[in-house]
């Protein structure tokens, strides 16, 4: 979310998130057929953004940045441990409960065809610490491999503006680095964090 208020904040918004997948009615039957894996059209999926973060796009960079040669890359990394940390007590705890959770018809839709594609997909059928630290560092390494070094900008929010204005050739903002709580924020869309998974 930092890095969507931030892309944002330097005028390369409205910028895809999960949220907006969530809030713009055309947004889910997009990513219902990338998910049965049929074939889309990037420009119309991401038509009225700018910039994209977060999941569900983050999955198909392969595929996006083939779409859009010219765009630059932006792959924010930071020490898995603490990517696992935050990774469990939010997206992957929301996928082991939202079936319990009372969630609006259109979100539990999105979830279940997110569900079938991002467990079996990414994390071979379970979210488990060593498969998800296993798919994290395979697909951090996938990208240094297939993305040029000159269109790539591997990044960690804490390093705040300098980096990411220098790659993307903007001055860098009077004001802080963008910060938000992402997992007060995150649970907040759910009416709050459920005590267990």
């Amino acid at each position: 979310m930092s890095t969507k208020m931030a892309l944002e904040q330097l005028g390369f918004g409205t910028c895809h998130h999960m949220i907006e997948v969530m809030n713009n009615p055309a947004q889910p039957a997009h990513w219902k057929a990338v998910a049965a894996d049929e074939k889309v059209d990037w420009s119309d999926v991401f038509a009225g953004y700018v910039s994209q973060v977060d999941w569900p796009g983050a999955a198909v960079w392969p595929a996006t940045a083939a779409a859009f040669p010219d765009a630059k890359v932006i792959h924010t990394e930071r020490p898995e441990e603490d990517w696992w940390n935050s990774f469990s007590k939010t997206i992957g705890k929301f996928f082991t409960v939202y079936r319990s959770l009372p969630l609006p018809p259109h979100i539990a839709t999105i979830m279940d065809t997110m569900d079938g594609w991002f467990i079996k997909d990414i994390f071979h059928g379970e979210i488990t610490r060593d498969a998800a630290i296993g798919a994290y560092r395979r697909n951090n390494r996938r990208v240094r491999e297939e993305i040029p070094a000159g269109r790539l900008l591997v990044f960690e929010v804490a390093q705040g503006w300098d980096p990411l204005c220098r790659f993307l050739g903007v001055p860098v903002p009077a004001s802080d680095f963008p910060r938000s709580n992402h997992r007060d924020e995150f649970w907040a869309h759910f009416g709050g964090e459920p005590d267990s998974a």
